[in-house]
């Protein structure tokens, strides 16, 4: 019986590096395909078209090959996803727990993971409602909650929060990638949302008075101050 996806993915942390220094085998690429070829081509391929047209055909386009080529380096589009949360998330680093620092480095692990999506628009997609098994990302969960610990935080709490931290983070540059895509032309400027908002019935008296503090905010402003409320409620906790 073939092995499951479940089984090929726990290998593939078991597996060795290869000897990159080892000349090709007489008859071979010269650059053979390997998971990490397939990565780097499919991280390409999201910085130049976005998200949306990430395909394992696309992908093999790029490598010049055949679909069936990938399938013996990564299960299925979903292990592709992983493989490429987990190599963003191999970039982020880390700092040692500091009680006295943790919510400048929780706040700077999140900044981290926003600026590598970002990168890719729309890869933040590939990280939703996925349970995360790469030992990259799970590197990153460990990492926030031993933060969150530090910063004395009950367990059941930091465990929520970085649950509930990691979502934001996610719809934020899932956000932001929609909002820059081509063809969306439907995200009108902040003079003109000011402009209907002024226009509204008088059944909009919030809305039309508090006008310029509800479009007010430039570049991750927004996102600065969502992450400090988050980390303000967790130590109330």
């Amino acid at each position: 019986m073939p092995p499951t996806p479940q089984q090929r993915r726990a290998a593939r942390h078991h597996q060795p590096v290869p000897d990159a220094s080892a000349p090709p085998a007489r008859g071979r690429r010269a650059k053979p395909i390997t998971v990490d070829a397939v990565v780097d081509a499919a991280l390409d391929v999201v910085a130049q078209e976005g998200y949306g047209a990430l395909t394992m055909r696309r992908v093999a386009t790029a490598l010049e090959t055949g679909p069936a080529s990938l399938y013996a380096h990564v299960v299925n589009k979903d292990d592709l996803d992983e493989l490429l949360i987990g190599r963003l998330c191999a970039e982020v680093e880390l700092a040692e727990p500091d009680p006295d620092a943790w919510r400048e480095q929780i706040t700077d692990v999140c900044t981290q993971l926003r600026d590598q999506y970002l990168r890719y628009p729309g890869i933040s997609r590939a990280a939703l409602a996925t349970a995360p098994t790469n030992q990259d990302t799970l590197r990153i969960a460990e990492g926030m909650l031993a933060l969150l610990l530090a910063g004395g935080i009950a367990p059941q709490t930091a465990a929520w929060g970085i649950d509930s931290l990691m979502l934001y983070v996610n719809a934020y540059a899932l956000e932001v990638a929609l909002v820059s895509r081509p063809g969306g032309e439907w995200v009108v400027s902040r003079d003109e949302l000011l402009g209907r908002f002024a226009n509204l019935p008088d059944t909009f008296p919030q809305t039309k008075r508090y006008a310029t503090e509800l479009t007010s905010g430039a570049d991750h402003e927004r996102f600065d101050f969502t992450v400090a409320l988050m980390l303000d409620g967790l130590a109330r906790r």
